[in-house]
């Protein structure tokens, strides 16, 4: 099981936190951990070490993980401590049927008047995200071509709810894409979404969008019944 001692926490320092609060630099930095998958699912948070580590109080660091709680990525189970939260297969697809709708209108608003830099910078994100071999990039990849795409809807709020969104669930689906041939597939909808978007064609843009999101959400789903079906 995944310790706070290892290679995610181990060359980290405070310096780069002077503009922000200590308790929200620990929250940034676990919460990238726990999504590019640095830390395993019900591995223990242990507030000492990561205190140590951050050369901090124990008061921050309670303050991170409560704040990482309210965002679904930690629980505190009783006897046990903060731990890196689980899913169940339900609660995921609602997830994805929140993002889906939120995503749609995203892409609604953004698409009719979508700029040449935006669409070059979606483009640019999907042939780097198709080309990466590196399981821990492709989250990051993944939201770089999505967000590029919406950010001329000009809803900043929209666009950081979808992104709290991913989160949640980006480290299974990066466990389904390492795992299974669902690489190719989800590149040609982002072609198809792409080429909407460069049409201007809100309704394609969104309709494409939303089977996306919930095709390879209930891909997903499928793929995590059945190993744990098969584990039980």
């Amino acid at each position: 099981m995944t310790k706070p001692a290892d290679a995610p926490l181990s060359k980290l320092s405070l310096p780069e936190a002077a503009r922000r609060s200590t308790s929200d630099f620990i929250a940034e930095t676990l919460r990238e951990a726990i999504v590019s998958g640095q830390f395993e699912t019900d591995a223990v948070l242990r507030q000492d070490e990561i205190a140590a580590r951050f050369d901090v109080s124990k008061i921050p660091v309670r303050e991170a993980l409560k704040r990482l709680e309210a965002e679904g990525l930690v629980s505190f189970i009783r006897n046990k401590g903060a731990v890196v939260a689980s899913m169940s297969p339900d609660e995921i697809w609602e997830y994805v049927e929140i993002r889906a709708m939120l995503e749609a209108r995203a892409a609604e608003l953004s698409a009719p008047k979508i700029s040449k830099a935006n669409l070059a910078l979606a483009r640019s994100a999907m042939a780097a995200f198709g080309a990466e071999v590196q399981p821990q990039r492709w989250g990051e990849l993944n939201w770089q071509l999505h967000s590029s795409l919406y950010n001329d809807a000009g809803r900043p709020v929209l666009l950081a709810e979808i992104r709290s969104l991913y989160d949640k669930v980006e480290r299974y689906v990066r466990t389904l894409l390492s795992v299974t041939s669902e690489m190719p597939k989800t590149q040609r909808e982002h072609q198809a979404i792409i080429a909407a978007f460069a049409r201007r064609d809100p309704d394609a843009a969104a309709s494409l969008t939303r089977a996306h999101v919930l095709d390879g959400g209930a891909s997903l789903v499928k793929y995590l019944s059945d190993h744990r079906s098969i584990h039980n």
